[in-house]
């Protein structure tokens, strides 16, 4: 199929698409496409205009320190996980990154863009919210600060308002005794998880003292599940929280026990992480 008719705006400046899209109910903004373009293919979404921020400048930016790992709205799949200083801050970003799609695709495709487009399928809206991130958002109303909690309303929907555009997410970085994995399942490499698990442990002593494990195509929004208090059965408590669901690629029960083989896994992969990197801090 071919898309809907729709106008195309390629604006200089951000405030030239911002105040164009306040003022186009129907307008959707394109950064990478890989999301938006198959959608309007299959007319599944019939925007009156597309406003292309492609050209905008200052907003492809990587910038790492202390902190974490900053993001700009036009930063590719590829060249996050490319970045040398964004996998030492924050070494969840590259496990995940590596699991998306296939290289033509993170070359084009934003990470900015995956975590507003919402999809629970998707690796990166998991990884911000495991990681407590953030997303900022501008409008010609302003900008404003959306936490990770509070972004995902429901199944490809998020919170931003119709006239803001997400122009960077923030990923705090990896603190001392911190230690991250990740693992999915996909019939073919590049393909949707059937599920995904990504784990975040806190140790002091060696001991694990925080754990939280994030769960992809699992329920219809990025799910967290603190873990701490049941380190000898995390998968039941995940369970617990988890709504698994049947769908074309998956039955509930076949995701319910990947669940339990992936959980504890991942999460000795994570504690496994946190300790070396102790003990190379240690000997350093």
């Amino acid at each position: 199929m071919k898309p809907a008719p729709f106008a195309y705006l390629r604006p200089s400046t951000l405030e030239e698409a911002l105040t164009a899209l306040a003022g186009e109910q129907g307008a959707k903004v394109l950064a990478g496409g890989q999301s938006l373009v198959p959608l309007l293919s299959m007319r599944l979404a019939a925007p009156s205009m597309l406003i292309d921020i492609n050209a905008l400048p200052d907003l492809g930016h990587i910038t790492c320190d202390a902190a974490g790992v900053r993001v700009g709205a036009l930063a590719r799949h590829a060249e996050v996980l490319a970045s040398a200083e964004a996998a030492s801050a924050q070494p969840l970003l590259a496990l995940a990154l590596s699991h998306v799609a296939h290289p033509t695709i993170r070359n084009r495709g934003t990470t900015v863009g995956s975590l507003v487009h919402a999809d629970a399928a998707a690796e990166m809206p998991m990884v911000l919210r495991l990681l407590e991130g953030s997303v900022d958002v501008a409008s010609v109303r302003g900008r404003r600060t959306i936490p990770a909690e509070e972004l995902f309303a429901g199944p490809l929907e998020s919170t931003l308002a119709h006239d803001e555009v997400a122009v960077e997410a923030f990923f705090p970085a990896l603190p001392p005794g911190g230690g991250v994995a990740f693992q999915e399942i996909a019939r073919r490499h590049g393909d949707y998880a059937l599920v995904g698990v990504a784990a975040l442990v806190e140790t002091d002593g060696g001991e694990v003292t925080r754990a939280r494990l994030g769960y992809v195509s699992v329920s219809d929004v990025p799910v967290v599940v603190d873990v701490t208090d049941a380190l000898d059965d995390p998968a039941a408590k995940a369970l617990a929280d988890l709504e698994p669901a049947d769908d074309i690629h998956a039955t509930a029960d076949y995701r319910a026990h990947l669940v339990r083989v992936l959980t504890p896994r991942v999460l000795a992969d994570a504690v496994h992480h946190a300790r070396q990197r102790t003990a190379q801090r240690n000997h350093a």
